[in-house]
C-alpha cells in the first residue's frame, strides 16, 4: 500500500509517501514540506497548499492519503488554518476518487511511538528507525507525516476488517 501522509497547516503543510504493508519493512518514497507566506492573503495560501498537494499526488499516485484529524487547539486562528489546510488535502484526494483516512495525533503517535503522549523528538526518531533513515526527517511537519502515513499501513487492516464486521452485523439484523 502506498499512502501520502499529510500534517495540515498553513504556513508548513508535511507532505510524506510510505509504501508497504503491516508486518513488514516500510519504505519512504518521499518526505517534503509545501510551504506558503505567512503575510500571503488566506485565498492564496490555500491555493498554494493545493498545487502542491496535487503535485505530490502526481508524482507518488498514491492508494490513500491520510490526514491528521484536526482537534480543539486554545488558538482559534492556527486550529482554523489547520482545518482550511486539511480540507484542501481531503479535496485534492477526493477529486482524484483517492480513499481518505483521517487519524488523530495520539492515533499516529501511539502507532508509531506506543505511546499516544509521545513528544515530537520521540516521533522523529521512530520514524527515522522503522524507516531506517540516516537522519529524522525536518521540520518536525515532514516527520508528522511519514508518521501518518505509517500508522495507516498499519491501522488500516484492522479498520477494514471491523467496517466489513459492522456492515455484516447490519445486514443481518435487517434480514432477520
Amino acid at each position: 500500500m502506498r499512502v501520502l501522509g499529510v500534517d495540515p497547516g498553513l504556513t508548513r503543510c508535511g507532505v510524506g509517501v510510505v509504501e508497504g504493508v503491516a508486518g513488514r519493512p516500510l519504505t519512504m518514497l518521499g518526505v517534503g514540506v509545501v510551504r506558503t507566506p505567512a503575510d500571503a492573503e488566506l485565498g492564496h495560501r490555500l491555493v498554494a497548499i493545493e498545487r502542491g498537494i496535487e503535485e505530490w499526488l502526481d508524482a507518488h499516485r498514491p492508494e490513500c492519503v491520510a490526514v491528521e484529524r484536526v482537534f480543539s487547539q486554545h488558538n482559534v486562528r492556527t486550529v482554523m488554518g489547520t482545518a482550511q489546510a486539511s480540507a484542501v488535502a481531503m479535496l485534492c484526494a477526493s477529486r482524484r476518487g483517492i480513499p481518505v483516512a483521517l487519524h488523530t495525533p495520539s492515533e499516529v503517535k501511539a502507532a508509531v511511538t506506543g505511546s499516544g503522549r509521545a513528544d515530537k523528538a520521540q516521533v522523529g526518531a521512530m520514524v527515522t528507525r522503522l524507516l531506517r533513515l540516516a537522519a529524522p526527517p525536518r521540520p518536525a511537519d515532514a516527520a508528522d507525516a511519514l508518521a501518518l502515513a505509517i500508522c495507516h499501513i498499519w491501522r488500516a487492516p484492522a479498520l477494514n476488517r471491523l467496517q466489513q464486521a459492522h456492515a455484516q452485523h447490519s445486514v443481518r439484523k435487517v434480514t432477520r
